[in-house]
């Protein structure tokens, strides 16, 4: 298993990933993401602003995350408890279906969270849509909780959030 940042030739396949992604969604009655979020233009401006992680195993991109700082005008009105300047924010985590119940999305959990320890980021942020249960189960049993309500054009998104603690040095560096 490897997680790394997403280059410009896989496009196509993280493309693909997304719509069979929305794809069984929509099978399960969730209409969150469409044709015109998350699209190609999103994937290559987060591939070429290097936000783009990708999870490789077998040489097969099974699951993607985008990390950035970005957040969007709605989490303004958002009461957060963290609101020093420096926010990690997770977007468009998704896993491509074949390998769905599989801990993928965990483990980007995970390597989002010690990312954000090792750049120096105060809490994680994301939304998740209110109609996604798996989604939002995942992100509670990772320890982040909601801090409000926001409205997309597909409907209503929980605000979520978890405190990152500043990781120490490394015990076995100086040895």
């Amino acid at each position: 298993m490897l997680i790394r940042r997403g280059r410009k030739e896989e496009v196509y396949d993280i493309v693909k990933i997304i719509k069979n992604a929305v794809l069984d969604m929509e099978a399960q009655g969730i209409y969150q993401w469409d044709d015109i979020y998350p699209n190609e233009e999103d994937i290559n401006n987060d591939i070429y602003g290097n936000n783009l992680f990708v999870y490789i195993e077998d040489n097969i991109i099974k699951g993607i995350v985008v990390l950035n700082e970005s957040q969007d005008k709605e989490y303004q009105n958002i009461k957060w408890k963290y609101n020093e300047p420096k926010n990690l924010v997770i977007h468009r985590l998704c896993i491509d279906p074949e390998y769905k119940g599989r801990g993928i999305a965990t483990t980007l959990i995970k390597y989002a969270e010690r990312f954000s320890k090792e750049n120096g980021y105060i809490s994680i942020r994301l939304d998740a849509f209110t109609e996604n249960n798996n989604a939002c189960r995942l992100y509670e049993k990772n320890g982040y909780e909601k801090r409000g309500i926001i409205s997309f054009r597909k409907g209503e998104f929980f605000c979520l959030e978890k405190e990152m603690k500043k990781m120490g040095p490394d015990p076995c560096k100086n040895k």
